[in-house]
């Protein structure tokens, strides 16, 4: 059953997340009945995902600061700040910071595949943490042992991209 949540700006679980990133969790999964997860990413320049699905659920990706490229289903796409990227259930999509920093706003439909992001996450006090390296073997063995993300392969993202200015 879904509960009301309130979560103002620099509340929330904070996590530092094995694929890179500073995550805090604006409503889980058990706040929304299971209904959806929000969750407030904080990453830097350079970090990217694997080339992924989420069988099971829909990702929204909108950014408040920075820009990102996004790879959805064969296209390459630069979402800059107020921007949103759409990754229907089933459909490989990643996405690489081109900008020095980014604020990212996720949203997970439904909200089980929270679980993913948490078993590959630790409690996080340090706004450094946002800049710590990926721990891409712990982020890939989970993978593997979760119904909700199914990794296809490295980035998708040519090496020399050009960053954003």
């Amino acid at each position: 059953m879904s509960k009301p949540a309130i979560c103002q700006d620099g509340e929330g679980e904070r996590l530092w997340f094995a694929g890179g990133g500073l995550m805090t969790i604006k409503a889980s999964s058990d706040d929304t009945g299971g209904s959806f997860s929000l969750l407030e990413d904080e990453v830097v320049r350079g970090k990217t995902t694997p080339l992924h699905v989420h069988p099971d659920s829909d990702e929204a990706i909108y950014v408040l600061e920075g820009e990102i490229l996004v790879h959805v289903d064969g296209q390459e796409h630069t979402v800059g700040e107020r921007g949103l990227a759409v990754a229907p259930r089933g459909v490989p999509h990643a996405f690489l910071v081109t900008s020095e920093t980014a604020r990212l706003l996720v949203v997970l439909v439904p909200g089980d595949a929270e679980a993913f992001f948490r078993s590959v996450s630790e409690p996080s006090t340090s706004a450094a943490d946002a800049g710590r390296p990926p721990d891409i073997d712990r982020l890939l063995a989970a993978a593997q042992r979760s119904p909700s993300i199914e990794v296809l392969g490295p980035p998708p993202f040519a090496r020399d991209a050009e960053p954003a200015a």
